[in-house]
């Protein structure tokens, strides 16, 4: 049973239901996120090493880290971070995904905890991590500001949070929606709501409303000429993310 104050959205839920089987595949429904994958652990690694003085070379950096995947879906980025050594739980509101991430990671020889539950549910009965991953969840969300407040509770004291989504202007319509989704159709159509979009400035006032604060902020930002991702200190027009700490 789900608590009173969840920021749960059921349509948004069953939009990723319906896409469950469909995680590992590489071009499959879920490309977008696998294209982006090495650019996104990029950003969350380094800035995980940094803060907790971790060395990117070492066999398993981030060993005695316990983290949390927030809508880990098939586990995309749980895995890697297991492998770099952090004990990992996996979180998603959509019970679907759970099984699909748990068979993926059981023939990956991969020991991590994941759960059909909520960030509220989580925070509500205590847990808590040095490091909450919150990629792509935001905007999908029925109360971001109760859903942030939620992460900033998962948080030890000194805690890392990280968080990307999508900005809200035209560009970001034509890019994330009409592109992605009518054009080159990497995604079901309704997958996103544009109105649902939250630009950087509102991200950043909505964690600091949460009790976080917010440290830096990049683009993610796609090359149609290679069919790359790369980080960007600047361009931040369509996907971006925020890295923020709880204080100590």
């Amino acid at each position: 049973m789900q608590a009173a104050q969840s920021t749960i959205d059921p349509a948004e839920v069953a939009k990723f239901e319906a896409m469950a089987a469909e995680w590992w595949d590489p071009n499959g429904k879920f490309k977008p996120l696998h294209m982006l994958n090495p650019c996104r652990l990029d950003y969350i690694t380094t800035q995980i090493a940094a803060e907790f003085d971790r060395d990117l070379a070492a066999a398993r950096p981030f060993d005695g880290l316990r983290l949390l995947d927030i809508g880990c879906g098939g586990g995309l980025l749980s895995e890697p971070m297991a492998r770099l050594g952090a004990t990992v739980v996996g979180a998603d509101a959509a019970p679907r995904n759970i099984p699909v991430a748990q068979v993926h990671a059981e023939k990956s020889g991969l020991a991590i905890d994941y759960r059909h539950t909520t960030a509220e549910d989580m925070a509500a009965a205590g847990e808590r991590f040095d490091v909450v991953l919150n990629m792509e969840v935001v905007e999908h969300v029925a109360d971001p500001l109760t859903y942030l407040r939620a992460c900033h509770d998962l948080l030890k004291p000194g805690g890392l949070h990280i968080c990307s989504t999508i900005n809200r202007n035209p560009k970001s319509f034509a890019m994330a929606i009409v592109g992605a989704e009518y054009v080159m159709r990497w995604l079901p159509k309704g997958t996103h709501e544009w109105s649902k979009f939250i630009t950087p400035d509102e991200l950043y006032e909505l964690l600091r409303k949460a009790g976080l604060d917010p440290v830096d902020r990049k683009g993610f930002v796609f090359n149609p000429i290679t069919w790359q991702w790369r980080l960007s200190e600047r361009d931040l027009s369509v996907n971006y993310v925020t890295t923020s700490l709880r204080a100590a």
